[in-house]
């Protein structure tokens, strides 16, 4: 099993809470271009830059705990994991006409919140006193 310290977590908090908002900055700040280079809708880079919103919400609050909520900390590593599954559906399930850019952006993000989802997982099994919500 991984062991994250809690100090580790809250890292990783913050940095899915500045990835979520350079994400959101991005998608509602050039959602124009961004949709030409990557071959997504407008709505969806509008539907994740909300989502997005919400998850530096979210993150930022549970990251500014000195004892994060494991149930918070649960909450948005299942968050991103559904998060990874519809990127997943976006470039295999969901006929949309991704580039060849796009599908390596959406891919690649995919991976990177994947990866925070485990260790945000992993910190919130750990045995420390992580604040109970």
């Amino acid at each position: 099993m991984l062991n994250v310290s809690v100090s580790a977590l809250r890292r990783v908090l913050w940095l899915d809470a500045a990835g979520a908002l350079g994400m959101a900055v991005a998608h509602f700040g050039f959602p124009g271009l961004l949709s030409d280079w990557l071959g997504l809708p407008l709505v969806w880079l509008q539907v994740s830059g909300v989502i997005g919103c919400g998850t530096v919400l979210l993150s930022g609050a549970l990251a500014s705990r000195a004892l994060p909520p494991a149930a918070g900390v649960r909450l948005l590593a299942a968050g991103n994991f559904v998060w990874v599954a519809a990127s997943v559906w976006a470039v295999w399930g969901a006929g949309l006409p991704l580039t060849s850019l796009g599908v390596v952006w959406v891919l690649l993000q995919a991976v990177f919140v994947f990866v925070l989802a485990e260790l945000e997982w992993a910190g919130s099994r750990q045995p420390q006193p992580l604040a109970v919500a």
